[in-house]
């Protein structure tokens, strides 16, 4: 059985020729209609954030109907809605090169109202209100601000996966090639790379490229993609591009383009750099380029996280735990409990616990086999505890003793460690975290026989964004998946 499902890339690169440029447009649209000669070159269409502003604005008024009619001042409500819109703004909360998820950004907006209100209320005749009755306006007004911009995320969402937003990818030409394929595997994303970038032209020829994807190699070449199709958006790969290439991202950014730094090599991982905003991209680390940035750090308070929803998951679990091994004694004999090493943080290795629902011929097999996840020799209780993953619920004690964490890359055995490692440059990187019973890749379908190279992506994307809010997300989507028959 594989361990991975790839997506191979024709041989034959094909380069642009330098005076016009033809795309395959997707689901059969017609492409961009050339602009005649003599005509102004136009800058992209960027999508308008007025339904963010228009919804932030409006979204004060159910808190209003929440205030005493007395204290409804219209002033002060004002000031109030200019205020959250400008600590909106300068949290980028209004940028359209991105479509965020709605528990994504719930802690900035609500963060930004809750600001509002303190601000309103300590200057404004508002602090004589009851407590209860704004912290109810305040609770109001986050749900309504939330409630509009997930609408208006999800609309946008919909109309990138029918119409993936063009975009150009820059960088050395095999990194490129292996972004724009990655890219094109996942039309979730919302992005259709249109064409590569690459400066080493005598490198072409012997690298391949994507089917239909042209490679530009003068800066008038990029200009006339990013006209004639349409693109706002231009990913760098490859961690010296920002100064081999800077003349030409420096023309793409005042074409009007929104320049982000994929993190597409292991070597990139954790250098961190001048950059901000970071979030990811089909599994690739993404950050727009620019002043500032830096990354967080918050071990103490992950571990917290764990031990507490750990601790508080046997307890309520203790039921469904004993009746699953009162179930497998009954039904397969002794053995109940599955012990195998796997390969942690920084490398270390320790025991995973499991319940037992196979069992292996050999201890080599239960080293090298990749999967059993449809093996006939199993019962159908042994066949429904993995495919409700309630066969991992023991990896609980594994989270409570500190071997694990609720969110992190999914640990491997030593001998796929070793396997994966030599086939996957990045790969490595992901024993930088905790290893973790769900992740990033798990609530995106990566579980099981799919995509080792997609896999560690994912998980690396996600160690270099770590925030608190991104586990309580996993966690929450993982729990809406939980009664899916995806299995392990």
């Amino acid at each position: 059985m594989t361990a991975e499902s790839t997506v191979a890339s024709a041989a034959g690169q094909q380069r642009a020729p330098e005076g016009a440029l033809s795309v395959p447009a997707p689901g059969g649209l017609a492409p961009r209609r050339r602009p005649s000669a003599g005509r102004a070159a136009r800058r992209p269409r960027r999508t308008s954030p007025a339904f963010l502003w228009l919804v932030d604005g409006g979204a004060v008024l159910p808190a209003v109907l929440v205030v005493p009619a007395p204290h409804r001042y219209p002033l002060v409500f004002t000031l109030l809605v200019l205020g959250v819109l400008a600590l909106n703004r300068r949290a980028w909360l209004y940028d359209t090169s991105v479509v965020p998820g709605m528990l994504d950004e719930l802690p900035a907006v609500c963060g930004r109202i809750a600001v509002g209100w303190a601000v309103v209320v300590a200057l404004s005749p508002l602090r004589s209100l009851p407590v209860t009755v704004l912290v109810v306006a305040v609770a109001v007004h986050c749900g309504a601000a939330c409630a509009g911009r997930a609408a208006v995320h999800g609309h946008r969402r919909r109309a990138l996966r029918r119409r993936p937003s063009p975009a150009l990818v820059v960088g050395p030409a095999a990194t490129a090639r292996r972004v724009a394929a990655a890219l094109l595997r996942d039309p979730g994303c919302g992005v259709r790379p249109v064409g590569l970038v690459a400066d080493a032209p005598e490198i072409l020829g012997d690298t391949g490229g994507e089917p239909g994807l042209p490679v530009l190699t003068t800066a008038p070449a990029a200009r006339r993609a990013i006209v004639q199709n349409g693109v706002e958006t231009v990913l760098v790969v490859g961690p010296a591009t920002r100064v081999e290439q800077a003349a030409l991202l420096q023309g793409l950014a005042a074409y009007g383009c929104v320049l982000w730094e994929l993190e597409a090599d292991p070597a990139s991982y954790g250098l961190g750099g001048r950059l901000e905003r970071a979030g990811q991209l089909a599994g690739f680390s993404r950050r727009v380029l620019g002043p500032g940035g830096g990354r967080r750090h918050g071990s103490v308070g992950k571990r917290v996280l764990d031990v507490v929803l750990s601790g508080s998951l046997l307890v309520l679990a203790s039921p469904v735990l004993l009746v699953c091994a009162l179930a497998l004694r009954v039904m397969d004999g002794p053995g109940v409990v599955f012990r195998q090493e796997r390969i942690g943080k920084d490398g270390r290795p320790f025991t995973m616990l499991k319940f037992r629902t196979h069992r292996p011929a050999s201890a080599h097999e239960a080293a090298t086999r990749w999967s059993v996840a449809d093996d006939q020799d199993m019962s159908r209780f042994c066949h429904f505890l993995r495919r409700t993953s309630l066969d991992e619920l023991l990896q609980l004690w594994n989270v409570f003793r500190g071997d694990m964490s609720l969110v992190g890359p999914r640990p491997e055995r030593p001998y796929f460690v070793a396997k994966f490692s030599q086939a996957h440059p990045g790969y490595p990187a992901r024993h930088r975290m905790r290893s973790g019973i769900t992740g990033l890749a798990q609530i995106h379908g990566l579980r099981g026989d799919t995509s080792i190279e997609d896999r560690c992506r994912y998980d690396n994307a996600y160690i270099d964004n770590w925030s608190l809010w991104q586990d309580v997300c996993i966690l929450l989507r993982t729990a809406a998946q939980f009664v899916r028959p995806t299995g392990s």
